[in-house]
Order: C-alpha cells, then structure tokens, then sequence
C-alpha cells in the first residue's frame, strides 16, 4: 500500500471513476448491432481458432472481460467461468450459455472467485484496462503453478483505423484505450510475477473475405515483415519460475535406451545418481548385434543400488524404447539417459533441481554452449544441430539451442498429456525427441535449456546416420510448421 494516504485515496477514487464508467458504457453497448458486425466475424472466428489451438477441451478455464460468453463456449470448457463489468452483458451470457457460469466483477478486484482455473484468458481486455500491473497481479490468484495466462490484445499501427471505424459507426464503440506493445506487457508481466512463454502475431485481414482471408491470417500473418502490420498480439505465460506450493520430493524414473552397448551398462548402473524421493532405472534394449540384453540381464540381478528393470522392445527406433520405458515408469518425473554416456550420469541432478524449482516443465539437455571433448561430435553433425536448432526454435516460439540431446526431462502428467495429442501431429519421430518437443510446444510447456559437457562415447559407434537421418529431421521440420505455426 502507498505510503501517502492521499495518493491511495486518489488512485482508489480514480478506479471506482473508470468501473462505474466502463459498467455503464458496456451496459448501453449489450445488444447493439454495427454496419460491420456481420463482415468482423472473421476476427472473432479466428480468434476462437487460435485459443481452441491452445485450450484442450475440458480444461478448467475462466475468461475475463468475457462479454456475451461466446469465445468461451467455443473452448467447450469442463468447468468454464465468465467475469465481465457489465451487468447487461453478464445477463446476456447466462441466458445464452446456462452449461457456463458467469459473474459480474471487476478484474483489478478478484478475490470473490476463490477458485483456481487451468487457463485464464484475455481477449481484447488489457487494451481497456485501468492498471494493468494491478489487474495482472489479480490474475495470479486465479492460478496454480501449472496454469497459463493466454491474452490477446490489438497492435498499436491498427489503433486510428479502429478509432475510426468507431467514429464512423462501423464498429463497437470503446472508451479511451491504452497504448501497449508487446514489450509493455512483458515488462508488466514481470512486474506483476509472471513470465511470458511465447508472443506471436495474428490476423491481417479481419473481414470475411473468403479465400483472401484465409491466406491473410493463417500464412501471411506469420511472415515477416507482414507480421509487423498485423492488429493482434498473442501471448502466453504463467507463474514465475518459482516452486510450486505443495513443493516436495518426487520420485524419479529414468529411462536408458541401449542399443549395442554392453560395454556402458556397467558404468551407468554405477554412477547414476539417487534423486528425489526415490529412483528406478528402466533399460529398453531392442535389436543389438552384441549382447547388450544378456549384459543388462545380469548386472541388475547382482547389484541392489538402485532398484532397475529391463524390457524388450517390439518396435525400431529409440523413439518406441522411450514410448514403452515411459508406459511402465513408477514415478513422477521421467528422465532419458542415452546408454552412450555422452551426458554423464551425474547430471541428471541438475535436471532434476531445475524441474522440482518449478524452473521449467521441460528441461532440454544442450550439447552446444561448452567446448566438447574431441570426436564428440562430427563436424556436419554440429552444423547440422546448429540448422536445426534456429529452425526449430522459431516454429517452436520458444529457444530450443539443442533439439537431438538426448536428455530430456518432464513430469509424468505432463508426458501423458502429450501422449493424448500425438495423434495431432502424426507417429512419425524414430528418435522420439521432437514427438516430446512438439507436444510440449503445443502445451505451451515452460522448456528450459539445459547446457552440459558433452562427452566422446568410450564404448561403441553411434546409431545415427547423418545423411539420412538428416532428411528425416528436415520432414519433421516440415511437421512442426504445418501443424504449429502456419494453423
């Protein structure tokens, strides 16, 4: 609270002066109709397309500034929660939507939800909004240490073509609007205890015009330099990287791939660190030429360090091994280990002190920040990390320095959650690393690198082929644009 007591008695005067203004403005707005309703549609469907992308059915959401409701039913909520200003609107949206609830309230004053929610979202609302810092800071309660904070809010080049169409009588008249870029409200973010995920652009052409539209705000919209002209900014975050309230120990199952390499299982049961609550180890070993099963088999029936066991995959790929190691996982938090010892055992207690922080629901190991060891990496294996790193990271919306390290690092709610919407984007990842990564992208999942030392292997030839496990990387790459960034 302001030491000056007459400040605070200024500021408090000065937000009942823009409720009371607002509730009245929106109330003799209920139920009006512009020359440009019917063509603005186009706006109002993409924007439903957009969140539907980011919301899973289901989920528990609440939408602030929700007018007569309809973005919110279009999200098909399992539990779903309106706030607006305007008592008209609000009596508009229950009898519209009864499945939903709805409820009349200022967002700088939420205390009367007492609930948390899994999405917040604000559509076209900070643009109005009195204090934003202090509205932001409301939305915090509404939130739990998994939920995402979804805004969008209009760029700044469309604020005189708006005000004008306003003028004009084309479209809904508003009350005087803020003045906000895209670094506006990341900074406000951080000043209210939030941290941004990802910002993009959205919609070029809010008409509907067919074909023209499409084309406008599903492709063009996304291509620099046309991206800067367009009238939306989206953005997602959530709660600062704290730990969550209910911080604890968990437990931890790692996953060990092997593929031909008896010579390392020895050194992997060995130094593999104890973490968390307690810690299993899970060997997946499928088509070895050397007798990698065998040398498994044995080793973990002679040693009692730490508890382990060994399955045989049907299927090809390191990507199948992850999929069944992860299916008979024990615990909360799931971890790779590729059996090469390329990243040392011993790191994996920094995976897991980044993810129980609440640092990141993701943590991705990087292989390209520290001088690796000689032969550890080919020369156009390294380039081609590089190439696909900056093309991931920007499909991605979130930097990806290193997408093939092998280490990676998630809770098991969260790998389920991934494992529902893979049908999304197809089965068609071998290495199993971008399956994980793009559902993580899609969740709008905190992924946090990771940077290591990368060791040369001391045992063994690597499983990846260059050339052709390059082509196969450029196809996914393709994937990820189709079904991530131009939707």
């Amino acid at each position: 609270m302001s030491s000056n007591p007459s400040a605070q008695l200024k500021k408090i005067h000065g937000l009942q002066n823009y409720r009371d203004e607002r509730s009245r403005h929106w109330d003799a707005q209920a139920g009006r109709t512009y020359a440009w309703d019917k063509p603005a549609q186009a706006y109002h469907q993409r924007l439903e397309e957009i969140y539907q992308l980011i919301v899973p059915a289901g989920a528990r959401v609440i939408e602030l500034g929700c007018g007569t409701g309809n973005l919110l039913a279009a999200l098909r909520p399992g539990y779903g929660v309106g706030v607006d200003i305007s008592p008209r609107i609000v009596a508009l949206a229950t009898a519209k939507y009864p499945e939903l609830t709805f409820a009349c309230a200022d967002v700088h004053d939420l205390r009367a939800i007492g609930e948390t929610f899994d999405y917040v979202v604000l559509s076209d609302l900070l643009n109005e909004l009195h204090d934003v810092e202090s509205a932001l800071n409301e939305v915090r309660r509404l939130c739990h240490h998994r939920t995402r904070i979804i805004c969008n809010f209009h760029s700044n080049l469309w604020f005189f073509p708006l005000q004008l169409a306003r003028n004009i009588g084309l479209a809904t008249q508003t009350l005087p609007q803020n003045w906000l870029t895209k670094e506006d409200v990341q900074n406000l973010c951080r000043l209210a205890g939030l941290e941004f995920l990802r910002t993009w652009e959205e919609i070029l052409l809010p008409l509907q015009i067919p074909v023209l539209a499409g084309l406008c705000n599903k492709f063009l919209c996304k291509v620099w330099p046309l991206n800067q002209l367009a009238l939306t900014h989206m953005m997602v975050a959530r709660l600062a990287s704290t730990p969550p309230a209910d911080s604890k120990q968990y437990g931890v199952s790692i996953v060990v791939p092997a593929r031909n390499e008896a010579g390392n299982i020895s050194a992997i049961l060995e130094r593999t660190p104890k973490l968390g609550s307690n810690t299993e180890l899970i060997f997946v070993e499928g088509g070895s030429t050397d007798d990698t099963h065998e040398t498994i088999q044995t080793l973990i029936k002679g040693q009692t360090r730490l508890p382990a066991r060994l399955f045989k995959q049907s299927g090809r790929g390191k990507g199948d091994a992850v999929r069944l190691g992860f299916a008979e996982a024990r615990n909360e938090v799931l971890m790779i280990l590729d059996a090469d010892l390329s990243v040392a055992p011993e790191d994996l207690t920094r995976f897991y002190d980044a993810l129980a922080a609440n640092k990141g629901e993701f943590i991705n190991g990087v292989r390209l920040v520290y001088p690796m060891q000689e032969k550890a990496m080919r020369f156009f294996n390294l380039l081609g990390n590089k190439f696909f790193s900056l093309g991931f990271s920007y499909v991605l919306g979130q930097p990806v320095k290193d997408t093939l390290c092998g280490t990676k690092v998630l809770r098991k709610t969260d790998y389920q959650r991934i494992a529902a919407n893979r049908a999304y984007f197809g089965d068609f990842d071998p290495f199993g690393d971008f399956d994980l990564l793009f559902g993580a992208a899609k969740l709008n999942l905190r992924i946090v690198d990771l940077p290591l030392r990368y060791q040369a292997r001391v045992y063994g030839e690597t499983n990846i082929s260059r050339w052709s496990d390059g082509l196969r990387l450029i196809k996914m790459l393709s994937i990820a644009v189709k079904k991530l960034k131009y939707v």
